[in-house]
């Protein structure tokens, strides 16, 4: 993706495609990635991946940890029961609500927005389950330390719990980020321009247009997994810090 994104020679592209050539560009330039700027508006596409992926996230571990802590931490009634929902919900497919879901953002009137690709991602029982398996097995210790200095549960967990669980918080973002990233079903389902089209979107439209040119397709996919590997690259550490103590008591 990268060799053929560098090099300008779309002959040269589809020659090399067959054989071990196509790894190695005879020639190296931007000039596919500046094709890609003159014929979308790829920045403003960029723009809306980042706020909405963005916005999701921050939102989205807020929520589900304490929703995660609140289930790990107090006894209720339906406690249980509640996890039991949260767990069957996980199986539970997007293309099952995708229909429901869509009806019920027409009629509040949130088709073609920012909103209508945010909230309804914010929570997720995947992500409340994992916290909550991190946080059930949280030291209650500093919790008990805390309640007798006078802290309140609300500032246990945010100034205790939260800086505590920086590993798995990591690992969540990470698997949020890939989900909220790759998403194409529900943007293209909820938008109608380019105004609040994300960059999945895009792309299957860039695909669509004429003429088609290798060298700028893969010049536009390039851009797009950019985001992702430098997200791992500064979450790599907490990442696999949540996968090593994934299991000790």
């Amino acid at each position: 993706m990268i060799s053929v994104s560098l090099n300008p020679s779309e002959i040269d592209i589809v020659n090399q495609m067959s054989s071990i050539k196509g790894f190695i560009p005879t020639t190296i330039s931007i000039e596919n990635f500046k094709d890609v700027f003159d014929r979308m508006p790829f920045q403003r596409f960029l723009f809306n991946s980042v706020l909405i992926v963005g916005t999701t996230i921050v939102a989205g571990l807020i929520v589900n940890s304490m929703m995660a802590y609140g289930l790990a931490r107090f006894s209720f009634k339906g406690r249980k029961m509640l996890v039991s929902i949260i767990v069957a919900l996980i199986i539970i497919p997007f293309e099952a609500i995708a229909i429901p879901l869509l009806l019920i953002t027409n009629k509040m009137g949130w088709l073609d927005s920012y909103q209508v690709q945010i909230i309804p991602f914010i929570a997720n029982p995947l992500y409340i389950f994992l916290l909550y398996q991190f946080f059930i097995n949280f030291p209650k210790d500093l919790e008990e330390a805390a309640l007798i200095d006078g802290a309140g549960w609300f500032k246990i967990y945010w100034k205790i719990v939260l800086p505590l669980s920086r590993p798995v918080l990591a690992s969540v973002a990470i698997l949020h980020f890939l989900m909220q990233w790759g998403s194409f079903l529900w943007p293209l389902m909820v938008t109608r321009g380019y105004t609040y089209r994300p960059l999945t979107v895009a792309m299957q439209t860039f695909f669509g247009q004429a003429p088609i040119y290798w060298g700028d397709i893969m010049a536009f996919a390039t851009m797009m997994t950019i985001p992702v590997i430098i997200l791992f690259i500064f979450l790599q550490n907490q990442f696999v810090k949540s996968v090593a103590t994934t299991g000790i008591k």
